[in-house]
């Protein structure tokens, strides 16, 4: 039988480490580029019929073929409209009698925009009505640092773990479209992309390079938010004094300010899908508001996806992440009169004394035993875990040893 001695408080303790680990996304990826990586939920439905539009809330982004098994989701993407922006307030008719809002007929899925932006401002500033704003604390007074049109970027847990390390955060992205500027007849829009394609270009600016937003200088101010857990601002790395968003980081939730982040004035073209229309509607809309109130969620993403983040092998986005672990030290002391003997029943011969290497020196040799498991038990005697040395150790009674037993969780 094995040899118990009891572990005292004194002989446990507990400590955390992180372990950072270094993630990046491809452009193609967002793109969906020549395979199917990003996938759409279509849960929006305005009717049934040839006229009906449908459209997903969200997108979200795999790193390969979404069908394979070993596809792995990377993040989610959506967009969502402050209650009481100008962008909405100015597409808005008024209410109804149980208060919910109401659009014109050239607008689409403007409840839902409202919506998302709600459901981010309740997880992440514990209040449904509550704005963002970049920078998150010390906004300016008139409104100017408020993200009225937001572009959220859900991170999955898999990446993120236990939250994203300050100052590693970096995402590319064009402020304006990157298939750069072509001429087109805004009447007759769908010959230049057909539906299944892109279905919005730039015909008055061209391709301005890509703009990159990063979290520097977030460590030495540090901001918190009482739901959302730490906070730090996206800047634009070519001028840090341009706050462009926020970044959570336990929570993995980048919000961008999309008509600081993007041309707003930006003329867009191309056709969408309208309520009661058979065919597709041309337009030729600035991208915000315009493009933003007429367009569905599921043809917003499509124009991001595809012509602001590139269509490549190049990173777009990269940080690290955190990975707490938490660990409990117990030290197993053995004095030099402990565990001298051995618990294999071979130990001693038939008439219980200890077997010797040489004969005759029963009374002479002292004994010794090689230690090669250690086992915690509880009160009750019960094996709850079981440590195995690298190599057996020689205990004597010339030797005080000590075994430091790691759990990680």
């Amino acid at each position: 039988m094995a040899t118990f001695k009891t572990i005292s408080s004194a002989d446990i303790k507990t400590t955390q480490s992180v372990l950072n680990q270094l993630v990046d996304f491809v452009e193609e990826d967002i793109s969906g580029s020549g395979t199917i990586t990003r996938k759409k939920f279509q849960v929006f439905v305005t009717s049934s019929g040839d006229n009906a539009v449908t459209s997903s809330l969200f997108h979200t982004i795999y790193d390969q073929n979404y069908n394979l098994q070993t596809a792995n989701e990377l993040f989610d993407m959506t967009v969502g409209l402050f209650a009481s922006s100008d962008t909405v307030v100015s597409s808005s008719t008024g209410t109804d009698v149980n208060g919910k809002l109401l659009f014109s007929s050239q607008s689409l899925m403007m409840r839902e925009k409202v919506n998302i932006y709600r459901q981010y401002a309740q997880l992440l500033l514990g209040d449904a009505s509550s704005q963002f704003t970049a920078p998150f604390s010390n906004a300016a007074a008139d409104g100017s640092d408020n993200i009225d049109e937001a572009l959220f970027i859900h991170f999955k847990r898999l990446f993120v773990r236990d939250g994203i390390k300050r100052e590693t955060f970096a995402l590319k992205t064009y402020q304006s479209s990157s298939f750069g500027e072509i001429d087109i007849d805004p009447s007759t829009p769908t010959g230049v992309l057909t539906d299944n394609e892109n279905l919005f270009v730039t015909s008055t600016h061209p391709a301005t390079g890509s703009i990159i937003l990063t979290d520097v200088g977030s460590s030495t101010s540090a901001e918190r938010s009482p739901t959302g857990g730490d906070v730090g601002n996206l800047l634009n790395a070519a001028n840090t004094a341009e706050t462009l968003g926020v970044l959570f980081y336990q929570q993995g939730i980048a919000v961008l300010d999309a008509s600081k982040v993007y041309h707003r004035n930006q003329l867009i073209s191309g056709s969408i899908a309208s309520v009661g229309s058979v065919s597709r509607t041309p337009i030729s809309s600035s991208f915000i508001p315009g493009f933003f109130v007429s367009g569905s969620i599921d043809e917003i993403l499509d124009h991001i996806a595809t012509t602001r983040f590139g269509d490549g092998s190049n990173t777009v986005a990269t940080f690290q992440n955190n990975t707490k672990i938490n660990s409990t030290l117990v030290f197993c002391r053995a004095s030099a009169d402990e565990f001298n003997f051995s618990s294999n029943p071979t130990y001693t011969n038939t008439q219980g004394r200890i077997r010797v290497i040489d004969s005759g020196q029963e009374g002479i040799q002292k004994s010794f035993s090689f230690i090669t498991t250690v086992g915690l038990y509880d009160a009750n005697e019960e094996l709850l875990a079981v440590a195995k040395l690298s190599r057996p150790v020689e205990k004597n009674d010339e030797k005080d040893l000590t075994f430091r037993v790691r759990l990680d969780f």
